[in-house]
């Protein structure tokens, strides 16, 4: 006889009205040292702590423990790489040995308990053996996105104060290679540290001979050939386990501090509940390691849960061709895949009858999950047709780990709706506020917040900034979490999330921080003001614009400004910004106070309607700008 399946509403609801109750039964998926007999604690920060009086070590949970109970056998990770044609599996025993001798390198170079750990590596295994390892030690990593420039590395390395970077010679592109060590031996000088450790994993064909440069170099291979294995150090599970830096709206990037106790619970119940995964199930997230989804969902959920996770070297086109993804899933099994509706839209743009599908074998594929960027209704629609496999969109933040809103699979399904990722998970007492914090009705677009306390596996504060971290979430509205996102909730619950309310956009499901990239422009010794938005595309979900204002008497014409401050952006930014239009302006619109109306310049863009606030000092210009604007847009 079937089981019936568990009701969502019923599991929402248990985790309103008794979270301490929910969240420790839900915690008993964990494997502790000290079990822990508390919840909430409300008086260790301002948002409290969970499971304070707990400790564990989160990468015996993610590796140890499923050798120990008799499957060290069954894959744990396969690294497939499109860019080099091969392919390697690792058991859970093979797993556990790696990354159980490469701590051993890490100890080696004085990295202890609670020791900082910058990781700037592509998607190779390397990578998730070097987080495993970091967070063996009961130290804490940071990974940073290859596509990152020097300067932003640089940023990272002075506020995060690492014992040692991990790193390797390059990332591979389709068409290039990038050289990883000039970007590396930069950063560490402008971050005045260039003393720091550098572990060095070699890989072919790329130009940079490691000795040409002032960096101490600890080759990867050798010490791993040397080292002693290091055991699992136990940790309170209010111990950070890594920091992962998102942008800020003033360029300086916030760095999320994520904590072991709390992490492990929630991924442990979301892997399960919404994704629907166990163990030996093929789990696949299209994403990268530098990104919140490759923390939570490459690496460590679907490796506490016992799953085999599948890490992807390759592009969902051009490598080599529109059809790559389901490559993957046929070869090996994948029973449900993550990815970003970027991705979707580039197979679509290549290949929009799904021609290449025909010929590969998709049927273990179960589910298809998005997130990063809203999943538009065209895109949605294409890709339930064409896999025949339900598409859930569900929506969360760096800040928050994992999904704020959702549709869990694992629970009864939910009905899905275009347009909207469903409801809100159990743990988030989502509401729509006003600018006065008062909830708006049905229907009706406001601020989406949430209430305190926040569920396990959130944020517990910013690294070294616990100020600006009471500022830039939790000071707005009193009791509550500001997401920075606004949206609208229909008769029937569905969120609708609309996009960010602050000067963030989201490039591929990257967040960029307008801010920055402006900072950056204004440095042109043509540009005397610039603004930049982010506007509709087609592909990415959003691009970035630059409006400039010249300074008085410059000569330039405007492909060579373009040209130079695209190759500005690319080398402070990194070219994950994709800045590529610039157009020149007599004027910047703005408010009395001096405020840029970046917002309605947007909502022109975007063809959407728009007020011209009554605050605005001169109306002529936003008029100029309105057949730019419109007419100048990249395609949507």
């Amino acid at each position: 006889m079937a089981l019936q399946a568990v009701s969502y509403r019923d599991e929402y609801q248990r985790s309103m009205t008794e979270p301490e109750k929910f969240w420790l039964e839900a915690a008993q998926a964990v494997d502790w040292v000290v079990p822990p007999q508390q919840g909430h604690n409300k008086a260790d920060s301002p948002d409290g702590r969970w499971f304070a009086d707990a400790e564990l070590n989160t990468c015996y949970n993610a590796l140890d423990r499923h050798v120990a109970a008799g499957r060290g056998a069954q894959s744990a990770l396969i690294h497939d790489s499109a860019m080099t044609g091969r392919q390697h599996s690792y058991s859970y025993a093979e797993l556990t040995e790696q990354v159980a001798l490469f701590a051993g390198v890490l100890r080696a170079q004085g990295v202890g308990k609670g020791d900082r750990v910058l990781i700037y590596l592509p998607m190779i295994a390397e990578a998730a053996i070097a987080m495993l390892a970091t967070a063996r030690l009961g130290a804490i990593h940071s990974v940073v996105f290859g596509g990152f420039a020097a300067s932003e590395l640089a940023v990272r390395i002075r506020d995060a104060a690492p014992k040692v970077i991990v790193t390797t010679s390059g990332g591979l592109e389709p068409n290039r290679h990038v050289e990883y060590l000039p970007t590396v031996h930069e950063a560490l000088a402008k971050a005045g540290v260039t003393e720091l450790p550098v572990i060095l994993k070699h890989r072919d064909g790329f130009a940079t001979d490691p000795k040409s440069l002032n960096l101490k170099i600890v080759d990867w291979d050798t010490a791993l050939a040397a080292a002693e294995p290091a055991e699992p150090v136990p940790v309170k599970a209010t111990d950070p386990l890594y920091i992962l830096y998102t942008s800020g709206t003033t360029g300086a990037p916030k760095g999320v501090v994520r904590d072991n106790g709390g992490h492990a619970v929630a991924l442990l119940w979301t892997i399960a509940n919404h994704y629907n995964i166990g163990p030996g199930d093929v789990w696949w997230t299209a994403s990268d390691v530098g990104w919140v989804v490759g923390h939570s969902y490459i690496v460590y959920g679907p490796l506490l849960a016992g799953a085999t996770t599948l890490m992807y070297e390759g592009k969902p086109v051009g490598t080599p061709d529109a059809g790559a993804f389901w490559r993957v899933i046929e070869q090996h099994k994948v029973k449900a895949l993550f990815t970003a509706p970027t991705a979707l839209r580039a197979i679509r743009k290549m290949d929009p009858d799904a021609a290449l599908l025909e010929n590969y074998n998709i049927g273990s594929l179960q589910t298809l999950f998005t997130a990063g960027e809203r999943l538009d209704t065209d895109t949605y629609h294409w890709a339930g047709k064409v896999l025949g496999v339900p598409v859930v969109d569900h929506w969360w933040q760096t800040e928050t780990g994992w999904a704020i809103v959702g549709n869990p699979r694992g629970l009864e399904p939910l009905p899905l709706k275009a347009g909207s990722p469903t409801l809100p998970m159990p743990g988030f007492d989502l509401r729509i506020v006003d600018g006065m914090g008062v909830e708006v009705a049905s229907g009706e677009e406001g601020n989406i917040v949430l209430g305190l306390p926040l569920p396990p596996g959130t944020l517990t504060t910013l690294w070294n900034n616990d100020q600006r971290f009471l500022d830039s979430y939790l000071n707005t509205f009193e009791g509550f979490y500001l997401t920075g996102d606004s949206g609208y909730q229909d008769d029937d619950g569905y969120v609708f999330v609309m996009g960010r309310t602050d000067d963030v956009i989201n490039v591929a499901g990257h967040r960029l921080s307008t801010g920055a990239i402006e900072q950056v422009i204004g440095t042109h010794p043509a540009v005397a003001e610039c603004a930049v938005i982010g506007v509709a595309d087609a592909l990415k979900g959003q691009k970035a614009m630059g409006f400039v204002v010249l300074k008085s008497g410059v000569v330039i014409t405007a492909d060579d400004l373009q040209k130079e401050l695209v190759a500005l952006v690319r080398r402070e930014i990194g070219p994950v910004a994709d800045f590529k239009f610039t157009t020149v302006v007599e004027a910047l619109p703005k408010t009395r106070s001096g405020k840029i109306l970046r917002k309605t310049m947007r909502q022109i863009a975007d063809g959407d309607d728009y007020t011209v606030p009554s605050t605005i000092e001169d109306p002529a210009v936003i008029e100029a700008l309105i057949p730019v604007l419109s007419g100048d847009r990249p395609p949507r």
